[in-house]
């Protein structure tokens, strides 16, 4: 019986698990990246110039790379994609072992894996749609939630293991076998059906793209639900900037404790990641994903603000983390329900261009207010002030006083919309 139940879905749960081994090894050597840059510059700038590398032309292609890929093998193009960022590991690799590795490096390195990313992950999508039936869309949304909790679990803690002990070489190492195993099952093994392109594969790109837009503009809830994580990726990208200058730089800090407060939002997303598979559909889907940001926005940013001592900042990772795999599944199933298989390539990549743009601007700003606003007037401060007494003295302080501000904003633009969207209704399909 349950080999019945599993049986429409052989193909998408061999993919998914092997692109999953694939992601924590290539999460393994950007965590360990980020380890190397801030251990050897102390810069939360330069630093988060390394996702904003890899974002910028992620963001500024993505547009463009959706009418490619309605045009183009989706495997075809998910397997090329995935060798070209082998090939910028192995420059990694090698530049290490010369011991030429510079910071330049990484952030050419980060921007040419962005470009091919910007290209498979629509690919990717549809390759998924095609795969799945719909009445498993929240079930198989959840474990895609849970197999990226499960790596922020593993990552932090194989990345820093391999790291200390066994230099960058062997992480990049292990990413190249995560690859290998990916790319070879997914070339042999795994049949992923075309889509009917129709006039697609006769527009000009630059029509393609625009059809796209004009696709969000007729779906008002779809275009409003990515302007609003749009936001929300302003605030998230600028503690993912704050995050690690703050724990690297504390008294009671360092690699074991952000290594520990990330493994916390591992498990967090990995709780969430079963409830979002095992729960039932929401009456309201567009509520349960104000709800969630809302409940994410308005207590970790705070609790890192104020807290000194470790468990406190794992505790706080845990409670911003627990709903957004409820979250991420509810807005997949409207997603994936919405829009039509052939416009999804498009549709899916003007999101990527509306959603995501705000991710390295937040890097960017994050970086900044970090090095050059907050530290140095928290540094100002007599020991005595009442930043001091709040957010804590040295090197750090300046971070938690960010998070504190970035918790504010957040609650404000989470209110906004829920109040845009109180009107709006959508229609479950499934």
């Amino acid at each position: 019986m349950f080999y019945n139940k599993i049986q429409p879905l052989k193909s998408y749960l061999l993919l998914w698990s092997t692109q999953t081994f694939s992601a924590l090894g290539s999460g393994m050597t950007s965590y360990a990246l980020v380890l190397w840059l801030y251990l050897r510059s102390g810069s939360a700038l330069q630093t988060a110039l390394l996702s904003i590398c890899s974002y910028a032309p992620y963001v500024l292609m993505s547009i463009f790379a959706g009418a490619f890929s309605d045009r183009w093998d989706k495997k075809r193009t998910m397997l090329v994609c995935d060798l070209l960022a082998a090939l910028s590991t192995i420059a990694v690799l090698c530049l290490v072992r010369a011991d030429m590795l510079e910071t330049w490096h990484l952030y050419l390195l980060n921007a040419l894996n962005g470009l091919m990313n910007t290209v498979q992950q629509p690919a990717c999508e549809v390759a998924a749609t095609l795969l799945i039936p719909k009445e498993y869309y929240q079930k198989t949304s959840g474990l895609r939630s849970f197999s990226s909790s499960l790596n922020s679990i593993l990552t932090p803690v194989l990345a820093t293991a391999l790291f200390s002990f066994a230099g960058m070489d062997a992480v990049i190492a292990a990413d190249l076998f995560t690859f290998a195993v990916a790319f070879l099952t997914l070339w042999l093994f795994i049949p992923v059906p075309k889509t009917q392109t129709g006039s697609a594969s006769e527009e000009s790109v630059l029509r393609s793209a625009i059809q796209g837009l004009h696709w969000l503009k007729q779906h008002l809830l779809i275009l409003q639900l990515i302007l609003f994580l749009a936001c929300i990726n302003l605030i998230a990208s600028i503690y993912d900037a704050a995050l690690p200058a703050m724990l690297l730089s504390k008294n009671n800090g360092g690699q074991t404790v952000l290594g520990m407060v990330n493994a916390c939002v591992g498990l967090a997303t990995l709780m969430g990641s079963i409830a979002a598979a095992l729960l039932p559909a929401p009456k309201n889907r567009v509520r349960t994903i104000c709800i969630t940001l809302l409940f994410s926005m308005s207590t970790e940013n705070f609790i890192l603000a104020f807290a000194e001592l470790p468990l406190l900042w794992c505790i706080a990772a845990f409670l911003g983390w627990i709903c957004i795999p409820v979250m991420n599944a509810n807005m997949d199933v409207i997603f994936r329900s919405t829009i039509p298989a052939d416009m999804q390539g498009r549709v899916y990549s003007c999101r990527n261009a509306l959603q995501f743009f705000t991710i390295p601007v937040g890097f960017l700003l994050g970086g900044v207010l970090v090095d050059r606003v907050f530290e140095p007037l928290m540094a100002k401060q007599p020991s005595e002030s009442l930043l001091h007494v709040l957010f804590g003295e040295g090197k750090g302080s300046g971070a938690a006083f960010l998070f504190f501000e970035i918790g504010i904003a957040g609650i404000a633009i989470c209110l906004l919309f829920c109040w845009i969207l109180r009107k709006q209704e959508w229609h479950d399909p499934c």
